[in-house]
């Protein structure tokens, strides 16, 4: 038996993280249900799991006084704990500036005085897990979907052949071949008498052999062209009908967003596979939500759509083969081919036949990941893409956001792609930023 205190962080990004701790004791100090009904009217994620888990403390209230503490059906048990001046007096007071800090801390010593069980503090705030470790206290992250950024599946393996299966492959015939691949994991053939002799291929699980990649991904019409072996893996996953979930995961510059949107433009302009393209971005590098910018949606989504535009318009440019003339973003916008919406508003919404790119989802918790892929309807592909190393939510990190966790639970679906893109091609100055600083 073990005591868990929860810190308000916890509950912010899981609601249900009172369930999480199997036949132990729950216990969540009263100045955390203070800070979560400061959250209760904010209409991002975080606002829905603060009056989710106010949902959740009130049903648990019925069944008995969350003071002396409430069964849970695990096995455990929830209790509310009031801090004391008393276990107060036994921190170093010159420590707090921040008196709710003090506060946590108490509880958490008196539970551990209470009833002599190991006391975990678990809060996914960096600073209080120093503070407690500085302090004697046992502290942990809560880590319930998290995913090793190190270990995470690259899409892609490398296989050492005869030359004549290598020579097949180029020649656009299938190649059957014994080995263990995922569904639509990218393969690169070599040589094994000449390293220099090599080919890319997919492996269709459907079929057992790995096939030839898409063979207009080079046309002029497609607008780009691949600058390296992975942005080839990532134009035919986001070129394939077949393929309807692509997963993006790379450093700035590596070309996530511009192949996505060039294969968008593809697929709904010249192709006419999909009704519209759907763009969608997390507002949080703003700091505030949409709601305090002055204008229509649309105006107050410029801010965060300037790398949409910014590849648009450069894709655009090279639209020499086009079979619309389309002069840049607004024109798309205002044909009603491209919309462009927060992600705020995807819940409820069922989407069809359309091209969805979700840019940057780095910055997304599993739970909200899992909302934007429930609202795909027929006919609609998914594009997620993002860099686990640049998160700006304060509420996961490289290894539990929810990028990285879908990467992992989807790779042995057939209707998925993943590529991890490594080589930045935005310019030798992009480039040496990203590896140097």
């Amino acid at each position: 038996m073990k005591n868990y205190i929860l810190d308000t962080s916890v509950l912010l990004y899981d609601s249900k993280a009172l369930f999480a701790f199997e036949e132990n004791n729950v216990i969540i100090p009263i100045t955390v249900i203070e800070e979560i009904d400061r959250y209760k009217k904010d209409i991002t994620e975080t606002g829905r799991n603060a009056r989710e888990t106010s949902r959740i403390l009130d049903g648990l209230r019925k069944k008995g006084s969350l003071a002396a503490g409430v069964k849970l059906d695990n096995g455990g048990a929830l209790y509310i704990k009031i801090h004391s001046d008393t276990d107060e007096k036994k921190l170093p007071q010159d420590l707090f500036e921040n008196k709710r800090d003090m506060f946590l801390f108490s509880v958490a010593i008196a539970a551990k005085a209470e009833n002599k069980h190991p006391t975990v503090f678990v809060t996914k705030d960096v600073y209080l897990r120093i503070k407690a470790d500085a302090l004697g206290i046992k502290v942990q992250d809560y880590e319930s979907d998290t995913i090793a950024i190190e270990e995470l599946y690259p899409g892609q393996k490398e296989c050492v052949v005869d030359a004549a299966k290598v020579d097949s492959l180029k020649k656009g015939k299938p190649v059957a071949f014994k080995g263990e691949f995922l569904p639509n994991q990218y393969v690169t053939l070599i040589d094994k008498k000449n390293e220099e002799n090599i080919t890319y291929g997919r492996f269709d699980e459907s079929k057992g052999e790995i096939v030839p990649l898409i063979q207009h991904v080079n046309e002029v019409n497609c607008r780009v062209t691949s600058r390296n072996r992975e942005q080839s893996f990532a134009l035919d996953a986001l070129l394939n009908d077949e393929i309807g979930f692509v997963t993006l995961v790379g450093k700035a510059g590596t070309g996530k967003t511009l192949l996505a949107v060039a294969a968008s433009v593809y697929k709904t302009v010249d192709e006419n596979a999909y009704d519209r393209i759907l763009v969608s971005r997390p507002t949080l590098p703003m700091g505030q939500d949409i709601g305090y910018l002055p204008g229509t949606v649309m105006e107050k989504l410029t801010p965060w759509m300037y790398p949409i535009s910014d590849n648009i318009e450069l894709i655009m440019r090279n639209s020499t083969g086009a079979k619309h003339k389309i002069r840049g973003f607004r024109e798309l916008v205002d044909m009603g081919i491209l919309i462009v919406e927060p992600l705020t508003f995807i819940r409820g919404r069922s989407i069809h036949n359309q091209y969805l790119i979700v840019d940057e989802a780095q910055n997304l918790t599993p739970h909200e990941i899992k909302t934007i892929i429930t609202r795909v309807g027929d006919g609609t592909k998914i594009i997620l893409t993002g860099d686990p190393y640049q998160i700006d939510n304060p509420y996961i990190d490289s290894s539990s956001n929810g990028l990285t966790y879908v990467v992992e639970k989807f790779k042995k679906q057939s209707i998925t792609a993943h590529i991890t893109l490594t080589k930045g091609e935005r310019s030798a100055l992009s480039e040496l930023a990203a590896n140097l600083l």
